[in-house]
């Protein structure tokens, strides 16, 4: 037999089995064995002789006793399609040479066919068909349109509970469609997007009910977007074009305003009113306690920034409460406080500046500086125009919060300290505790500038 024979022979052979006539969608989860006592045997063996080279990686040798499993048993369990198509997977990301491996490929689907023609499970065997289609031939021109046919059918029969791997597979042979073949139009790229992003989301749900981590969704998110931007031109025209049309006839379209609100991150756009609405509508319509810190605090930062400090306040306060680092918790009451300080009442400002510190590490230096921020803007609320050196004692609390935050505005407050001079005129000695009344009525050591 010819070499290129050999090489059809095995994908041909398993071919022969897509004509026979058994029963479609029987099921193979229990053993199967044939009644004749001699034929039993025979397949006995043959699990024998496959398992054990399989376990040994000798994945060629495998082949040959389950070929024959496939060929006179296909019922026998499903076992010999999931080995079987690990076999062929090991063969064909092995083989070096491109005719032989294309056989191996061959061969894979043809295995995943016979599992769905003999045992059924049609929608998680198209997954890994998919899957694997996907995995050889995403840069073949000749098999895209193939691979993004499969793609779409196992989303079709699978919906959200899509295998993880078809996520970013799929994104990236809808990319491969629309970059080579063309076609693909701008609304088609979206229709599949609008799916993949359903299905992240459903997932995110589900592991984040089951305590599960959520990391690699997240990833996956960021991910599918930047696959998206180097297919269409997703930009703050494409939002306003395309999407605010369908956000103002329903702004409650979470899956929608997820999209606006990502897209017009990533176009710079967000000082558009359509971000906020976005990011307000994702925080309104995720339930209670699967709602995001990071989300409450940006829209808090938003809303600060626009001067609405009843909205900012209590966005900081959800996130306070529903944040689990200790840095997030901590810049919310940081914000907090900076509200208070915005109305004027320091006070209030420095006790929650004072709780952001105990969250420690950045937060606490950030809560230090902020402290001594208000104690040297309080020289006029504080002072008593009587004595110079008592007024400036105010600047040596400023100078205390801004060596505990390491801050270089240390220089800039001992600039005001009092001088030598001025507590001498009043009898006071350096190194001594003074005790700063005002809103402040805190304690610190005289020191001078000079």
């Amino acid at each position: 037999m010819s070499m290129k024979k050999k090489l059809l022979h095995g994908a041909f052979f398993l071919a022969l089995f897509l004509s026979a006539g058994y029963s479609s969608f029987a099921q193979c989860k229990e053993w199967k064995w044939p009644e004749n006592p001699e034929e039993k045997a025979k397949a006995e063996e043959k699990v024998t002789l496959y398992t054990d080279a399989y376990k040994g990686k000798h994945f060629k040798q495998a082949q040959i006793s389950l070929n024959w499993l496939l060929n006179n048993t296909p019922n026998l369990n499903t076992s010999i399609y999931i080995n079987g198509a690990d076999i062929y997977d090991q063969l064909a990301s092995a083989e070096k040479v491109e005719a032989r491996r294309k056989v191996y490929i061959d061969s894979l689907m043809i295995i995943y066919d016979l599992r769905v023609k003999n045992c059924g499970e049609e929608a998680a065997v198209i997954n890994r068909k998919a899957n694997h289609f996907v995995k050889y031939y995403v840069n073949d021109e000749t098999k895209i349109a193939e691979a993004l046919s499969l793609m779409d059918k196992a989303y079709e029969l699978n919906g959200v509970n899509v295998l993880d791997a078809s996520i970013i597979a799929y994104m990236a042979v809808v990319r491969q469609n629309k970059l080579k073949l063309k076609t693909l139009t701008d609304d088609q790229v979206i229709q599949r997007y609008d799916k993949i992003m359903e299905v992240i989301d459903a997932k995110i749900k589900k592991a984040q009910s089951e305590g599960k981590p959520i990391d690699r969704y997240k990833k996956m998110q960021d991910d599918v977007n930047a696959i998206l931007v180097t297919i269409v031109t997703v930009d703050c025209k494409f939002v306003k074009t395309y999407l605010e049309p369908k956000f103002k006839q329903n702004n409650n379209d979470i899956a929608l305003a997820k999209k606006i609100f990502s897209f017009m991150l990533q176009g710079k756009c967000i000082d558009d009113p359509l971000w906020l609405e976005a990011g307000e509508s994702i925080h309104r319509n995720t339930p209670e306690g699967e709602r995001d810190c990071g989300l409450a605090k940006t829209l808090g930062k938003a809303y600060l920034a626009a001067d609405n400090t009843s909205k900012a306040e209590a966005y900081f306060k959800e996130a306070q409460s529903i944040c689990k680092e200790a840095s997030d918790k901590g810049e919310s009451v940081l914000y907090l406080g900076s509200i208070e300080n915005k109305k004027g009442d320091k006070r209030s400002a420095r006790e929650l500046y004072k709780q952001a510190a105990s969250f420690g590490g950045e937060t606490a230096k950030d809560a230090y500086e902020k402290i001594g921020d208000l104690y040297m803007n309080s020289f006029e609320d504080c002072a008593e125009k009587k004595s110079q050196a008592e007024d400036r004692m105010v600047y040596l609390l400023a100078y205390d919060y801004y060596q505990k935050a390491g801050s270089n505005k240390m220089a800039m407050a001992k600039r005001s300290f009092p001088s030598k001079a001025e507590i001498f005129e009043q009898n006071i000695e350096a190194g001594s505790t003074k005790v700063i009344g005002c809103w402040i009525n805190e304690s610190t050591t005289v020191r001078t500038r000079d």
